[in-house]
């Protein structure tokens, strides 16, 4: 083996490049500046790594293989948009963008290379090529490896997996640039990584209202009844979806209006705006016969055509140039909002195979294994920017990304899994700077139908599929009330997300965190806290009643023992937090009530107002009509009327202070529409709640300066639960 040698590339950052690696990548081609600045901000540390430990061995079979040394209880997250587990150590994960996987191989809509340690840092494959990655999931023969040798006959500790202390990464054969991002907890690498990649995406505020696609064959004034519904029924409603019947025609499609269908398009995008109500545009990247784009783009396509229509190189200036300009006259223009940007990932695990082959060739020179893992990067990159250069900016639906998409306005999406695989995706997008929607379409019952909708009115994008169906949050008389209440509660905690997202933005959080980023920086923010006082530390123990080594016990996410063959210990997979002040538990069809593992200090569910203790897993027993909602003391959270869709005006925010301590926040602003923020910084203040020593509260807002549109109506402090729409505000 050879030892590798590292540059650092920016704080915290350290690159090596290894072979001669092709220079189309995914961040070549996203091409963004790393925010050095905010990198700076973080701790100054190094790698909690040898550094003549990380080596790389050339293959007979050409390429080479990087690896890195494992602990023997070291676990790993990422590799991307994972739907089959949380914790990847002892997995092998062949990462190529698929769509649907139903095996847990790796493939899937968005295989990032990057995977986060438990031990604090993060390693990513710079490479448009499907790479491999051996998380633990190998034994080299050496001597040790006689000591794993068990009698499975006779042994009940034989394990399918054997206990492997090396991460082994085939590159591909040309090479390829490799990134290590320290700690030094793994928040921090994963924040070093989204800010290395150009940081988080700040979406407009309208983007996180409610969002629903109608019918793919809808005709326009069908689009505007259907619309007017959810003001008819007090039901916000900020993004209506059109499918593919908007096209003149589709698969492959045209980008052009449907003439039958959509007569005036200015004045049918006009008139929804006014109603309050942004458009949003389905189309794929497969160019029809019948387009006025395919004579232009025919010589800038592949050699192989995707249900008969072009495969575009947008490696190609020209040809992004051609798509931009006509997206730009017959939509942008118009006033369209953004797209959903589907089937750009490609099939063979489904009884249905479509796509470009690997040996493809493009004008470019690249061939298809490259244009495919890159065709998801590169359309949310052109449309992106089309918006851009107007100023606007916007949010989207992507059917595959990669590495580096951190700052891109898109969410991805599909509906092809159930409820539990959903909420692990929402999970494992974390890790990797991706954003996932649990999207809803119909589904078996009442009980799923509302489980489905809770979970999804508490992710990075709230949206109803009715592309096929026609379902409408009314359609289920007996659940249209719980339906309407979580939506309104959504957009009543706006100014909560829109919040989180800013310091996704800033500082590379991660919105929507999985529990081991959650609790790992927690006890590692307890661990140093108790050394400057001077105290010994120990490992959190279980205090809820459970013997310590249970799987209710509180170390629960120590999951290395679960890694090899059978899962042992509970993943926590299904739970997530939203920023660092709320906690949601999706509920799941069959269930009346849950565990739940609470992170340390008191909580408090936020519609019952039952006070817990964290540090412990908690039972939550909730009827169908409620979601288990966690807020954490000392909490400060904005919210706002819950209004039929996001205002142009000034916004009445009012500020709800939890729990018997004082705590701060912070409240982020702007004109939630342009990129001005980037020139003017925004409007950030620091919101502080104190305690006075007869126990009473008083509250202090900080001047935010230029662009505020936020307008502090009143306080409520010690809540314990969130206050129902029909009280008045306590000023």
């Amino acid at each position: 083996m050879q030892h590798t040698e590292w540059i650092q590339a920016a704080p915290g950052v350290w690159k090596t490049t290894i072979g001669s690696p092709e220079g189309l990548t995914p961040l070549t081609c996203m091409n963004r500046k790393p925010k050095t600045e905010a990198m700076t901000e973080m701790p100054d540390v190094s790698l909690p790594l040898d550094w003549e430990e990380i080596a790389f061995t050339g293959l007979k079979a050409g390429g080479s293989l990087l690896s890195f040394p494992l602990d023997q209880s070291e676990e790993l997250y990422g590799a991307g948009l994972q739907f089959m587990r949380m914790n990847q150590r002892g997995r092998t994960r062949y990462l190529r963008v698929n769509s649907d996987p139903r095996q847990d191989t790796g493939e899937t809509h968005a295989p990032v290379p990057f995977l986060v340690s438990g031990r604090g840092y993060g390693v990513l494959v710079d490479t448009a090529r499907a790479v491999t990655l051996y998380c633990g999931s190998t034994l080299r023969q050496r001597e040790s490896a006689a000591s794993e040798a068990r009698d499975r006959n006779t042994d009940r500790g034989w394990k399918a997996t054997p206990v492997s202390d090396r991460l082994e990464i085939r590159l591909p054969p040309e090479g390829a640039a490799v990134y290590l991002f320290a700690g030094p907890g793994m928040m921090d690498a994963v924040r070093r990584y989204n800010l290395f990649c150009g940081g988080g995406v700040l979406p407009p505020r309208w983007g996180l209202g409610f969002w629903h696609r109608v019918p793919t064959l809808y005709r326009d004034e069908e689009v505007e009844r259907e619309a007017m519904e959810f003001r008819a029924r007090d039901i916000p409603c900020d993004v209506i979806g059109l499918e593919p019947g908007w096209h003149s025609a589709s698969y492959p499609v045209t980008y052009e209006w449907d003439a039958g269908r959509f007569p005036d398009p200015a004045g049918f995008v006009s008139r929804m705006r006014q109603a309050g109500f942004r458009l949003n545009l389905w189309e794929h990247p497969y160019v029809s016969p019948r387009s006025g784009l395919y004579g232009w783009l025919k010589a800038l396509s592949g050699d192989y055509s995707v249900w008969g229509g072009l495969a575009p190189d947008y490696t190609l200036e020209n040809a992004r140039e051609l798509y931009a300009a006509q997206h730009e006259r017959e939509h942008v223009s118009l006033g369209i909002s953004g797209y959903k940007l589907d089937e750009c990932d490609g099939s063979e695990l489904t009884r249905n195979s479509w796509m470009f082959p690997a040996h493809a060739a493009f004008p470019s020179g690249h061939d298809g294994e490259q244009m495919r893992q890159l065709y998801g990067l590169l359309l949310q990159d052109m449309t992106s920017g089309i918006f851009r250069r107007n100023n606007r900016r916007t949010y989207g639906l992507a059917r595959a990304s990669n590495a580096g998409a951190s700052p891109l306005p898109y969410v991805l999406y599909s509906d092809l899994y159930d409820h539990r695989q959903f909420v692990r995706a929402l999970c494992n997008a974390s890790f990797c700077g991706l954003l996932w929607s649990p999207e809803v379409r119909r589904t078996e019952g009442t009980e799923d139908w509302v489980r489905r909708m809770q979970t999804v009115c508490f992710s990075p994008l709230a949206m109803l599929n009715a592309w096929g169906d026609g379902v409408k949050p009314w359609s289920d008389p007996e659940a249209e009330a719980t339906i309407r209440h979580y939506i309104r509660l959504r957009m009543r905690l706006l100014p909560y997300l829109y919040t989180v997202f800013a310091e996704y933005e800033a500082k590379g959080i991660p919105p929507f965190p999985a529990m081991p980023l959650v609790l790992d920086e927690e006890k590692r923010t307890k661990k140093s806290a108790a050394s400057a006082a001077g105290e010994k530390t120990d490992g959190a123990a279980a205090n809820d009643g459970s013997p310590k080594g249970s799987s209710r016990a509180f170390g629960v996410l120590d999951t290395s023992e679960g890694a090899y063959g059978t899962q042992l210990r509970r993943e926590w997979d299904d739970q997530f937090c939203i920023g660092r002040d709320l906690l949601v538990a999706p509920m799941f069809a069959g269930e009346t009530g849950r565990d739940v593992l609470l992170p340390e200090g008191v909580w408090y569910e936020a519609e019952t107002g039952v006070r817990r203790e964290g540090g412990r897993v908690i039972r939550a027993e909730c009827p169908l009509e409620r979601l288990p909602l966690f807020v954490r003391e000392g909490a400060v959270i904005p919210m706002m009327p819950a209004l039929d869709h996001v205002p142009e005006g000034d916004i009445p925010v009012e500020l709800i202070h939890f729990g018997s301590a004082p705590g701060e926040s912070l409240l982020y602003d702007d004109d939630g529409e342009t990129f001005d923020y980037e020139r003017t910084g925004g409007c950030w203040r620091k919101v502080t709640v104190a305690k006075a020593a007869d126990g009473s509260f008083s509250g202090t807002v900080e001047s935010g300066g230029q662009g505020c549109r936020y307008r502090i109506t009143g306080w409520r402090f010690g809540q314990t639960c969130l206050p129902p729409e029909s009280t008045e505000p306590a000023i």
